[in-house]
């Protein structure tokens, strides 16, 4: 079934476009879920994944071309979710424990802080860019949201989003120019 026959069916029959929006593009939301959150979560964690993809784009249905949508839509929800395990999944080891790692090395950490600092800077760079453009940047760059959601935050249609995104990027570059 195409796509347009699809967004016809749904608009005709929601419960039967639905179902038919649900067969042709399972295989494809599965293996999305699947290749982010494996070694992540379980199998009830993948299928929540996939319900819940599939949940988002039945409620922002648009006439757009369904699979790129649908993939991106997936993408996100598993990486919401990966990023959401791996907080959880830290595990208690006792001090005595063999597992317990050795204090990092000075090297590391002056490595971190030298991170630290870079960021605290490149946010700096990011924040004189002003509104809304920093705002697209950390919502593009940081929560991997799309323009279109972009567009809803701001009150900005997609196409703008695009625009000032672009345009931001080429202002952040000439602020980081100086660093090395």
């Amino acid at each position: 079934m195409t796509d347009p026959e699809i967004i016809s069916l749904i608009e005709n029959s929601p419960r039967q476009g639905h179902r038919a929006l649900f067969e042709e593009y399972y295989s494809y939301v599965y293996a999305i879920a699947v290749n982010i959150l494996r070694g992540y979560g379980s199998a009830e964690d993948i299928e929540e994944c996939v319900i819940d993809s599939f949940a988002s784009v039945i409620n922002d249905l648009s006439g757009e071309a369904l699979k790129p949508f649908i993939g991106t839509v997936t993408r996100n929800k598993a990486l919401n979710m990966r990023r959401k395990l791996a907080g959880h999944s830290g595990k208690n080891i006792s001090i005595d424990s063999d597992e317990f790692s050795e204090l990092p090395s000075s090297e590391r950490l002056e490595q971190n802080i030298e991170d630290s600092e870079r960021t605290a800077f490149i946010l700096q760079k990011i924040k004189e860019l002003g509104e809304p453009d920093s705002t697209i940047i950390i919502q593009k760059y940081y929560y991997e949201r799309n323009a279109k959601e972009i567009g809803r935050l701001t009150g900005m249609k997609a196409a703008a989003v695009r625009m000032r995104c672009s345009r931001a990027i080429k202002k952040l570059r000439d602020l980081l120019s100086g660093i090395s």
